[in-house]
């Protein structure tokens, strides 16, 4: 397998990658001239193609949500965080609730489609070496997220887990979000599996390990107070990750 995916892999860094360049100007055509939702419509199709890319090694990806999402609120989706594969199938499976993702700095620049969707599709590009940039990005985030009634996503433990095990959610991002948004519902969700495509490394990627993105039940934010909430979010996720 590890031999196959030697031949497998270039092929999909390719096209994974001249996806990211055709998209990026369609992106801004959308956005120059039909404004945020033509961008909005481009980058959701973008989502789409860049996770069927996925099949190129094998990979299937499977969204099990049981649930009828409210509607008319913002959103906040808490996910455990595996690789960079996790975002575009939850971009594409949630995109009437247009999720918008907290993300580092330093993609907001330098990365074809990924970086401009970032600066101009609603994100919060934060930098962890800065608190008081990150807590005002964060805030700022927050209030366009209540606003506009959009969803947010964010990952708690901060940075991706490279062999599936789960880190500590970290607090500080999650209770600005959900104190903003006190109307809003948190919406957690197990991934697995996504970490195995770097089962070898950056290279090659592994091959056949289906991801699957499980949506558990979503809770009023201001029926528990934060630290109850995080606890059952975090314990949700957690418990269904194999």
């Amino acid at each position: 397998m590890k031999i196959l995916s030697y031949i497998v892999s270039p092929i999909f860094i390719l096209v994974f990658f001249l996806s990211l360049v055709i998209f990026h100007p369609l992106q801004w055509l959308g956005l120059k001239i039909f404004g945020y939702k033509g961008h909005q419509l481009v980058v959701d199709y973008m989502n789409w193609f860049l996770s069927k890319t996925l099949l190129i090694l094998g990979v299937v990806v499977k969204v099990n949500n049981p649930y009828k999402l409210p509607e008319n609120c913002s959103l906040i989706f808490v996910s455990n965080h595996q690789s960079m594969f996790d975002i575009s199938p939850i971009s594409w499976a949630f995109r009437k609730y247009q999720p918008k993702f907290v993300s580092k700095k330093e993609l907001g620049k330098g990365i074809p489609s990924i970086s401009f969707n970032l600066r101009h599709g609603g994100a919060a590009l934060i930098d962890r070496k800065d608190p008081k940039q990150a807590i005002s990005a964060l805030i700022t985030f927050s209030k366009r997220i209540k606003e506009n009634k959009w969803g947010a996503v964010i990952f708690p433990e901060g940075t991706r887990s490279r062999d599936g095990k789960p880190k500590q959610f970290a607090i500080n991002g999650l209770k600005v979000i959900t104190k903003v948004n006190k109307e809003g519902y948190i919406v957690p969700i197990t991934i697995n599996n996504s970490w195995k495509i770097f089962k070898y490394g950056k290279f090659p990627l592994g091959l056949g390990s289906p991801i699957t993105f499980t949506v558990h039940q979503p809770v009023k934010i201001n029926t528990l107070p934060f630290d109850e909430l995080l606890e059952k979010t975090e314990s949700v996720i957690k418990e269904h990750i194999n």
